[in-house]
């Protein structure tokens, strides 16, 4: 994936945080790209009761190869700007992942 080095992924003694650009009700699920320091997902799920946050969680650890239960929003839960944390994941290993997308 392009721009991964642009990315603002911060370790943290939980694991690597990663903020993520999220934008809910499109029309697939995706992880569309890196917009300025941030990941970009898509996700159908409505940006209602959590339904987006989660669904771009399992996406981001499907995508990653993680375990869906080591993704966790931190930050953001309103808004369209958010932080996920990778727990046992750091920011070197996060990197290199993303790279291979």
């Amino acid at each position: 994936m392009r721009g991964v080095e642009n990315l603002d992924i911060r370790d943290t003694p939980a694991g690597a945080e990663l903020p993520v650009k999220v934008v809910p009700g499109a029309s697939r699920d995706a992880v569309a790209g890196v917009l300025g320091d941030a990941l970009k997902v898509t996700t159908t799920a409505p940006a209602e009761k959590g339904r987006a946050n989660e669904a771009v969680a399992k996406l981001l650890a499907r995508r990653l190869g993680l375990d869906p239960r080591s993704v966790r929003i931190v930050r953001g839960r309103s808004g369209a700007r958010k932080s996920f944390r990778f727990n046992n994941t750091d920011k070197r290993t996060l990197h290199a992942t993303l790279n291979r997308l």
